[in-house]
């Protein structure tokens, strides 16, 4: 896969608002491993490699287990997940999917459970914002930062 464009060179200002975005996200309180899993959940739903990448090491660095994030595309089967974590993963499906139900009131309604009015916005905005970075680097199929790349010929 070629990149197709640095999209940072080629719009600075985009990228100079998505990490004002971002830092509010990364600042607003919220636990940061579960932040990471927020943003591997979204990156492996929208097959996002470079995040998927970025993202497990960020969460590694965090204390997170190779175990965990293998069985965050089965969380719902997984029980070493929290109950905030499963409703935040929930909440995430909800809104990266969000054309599949428009985010159900079952899963807002789990998601307030476990969050209050403020912390389920930042985690909105969370996931809004790995969202936006999935496109950005599928849509130029930014190259994964990966250590020992194999490629088949």
């Amino acid at each position: 896969m070629k990149q197709r464009l640095d999209a940072i060179k080629a719009s600075p200002g985009v990228y100079k608002a998505m990490t004002g975005l971002q830092a509010h996200v990364d600042q607003c309180g919220l636990e940061r491993p579960l932040l990471e899993l927020v943003k591997i959940r979204s990156s492996q739903i929208n097959g996002c490699a470079f995040c998927l990448i970025m993202h497990t090491n960020d969460a590694r660095k965090l204390g997170e287990s190779d175990e965990r994030m293998h069985l965050l595309n089965a969380w719902r089967e997984a029980p070493v997940f929290t109950a905030r974590e499963r409703a935040a993963l929930g909440w995430t499906e909800a809104v990266t999917l969000i054309t599949e139900g428009h985010a159900p009131d079952d899963v807002y309604e789990e998601a307030r459970r476990h969050f209050s009015e403020k912390e389920l916005v930042d985690l909105t905005a969370a996931i809004v914002t790995i969202n936006a970075w999935n496109r950005l680097a599928i849509a130029f199929r930014a190259v994964p930062q990966v250590k020992t790349a194999k490629v088949a010929a």
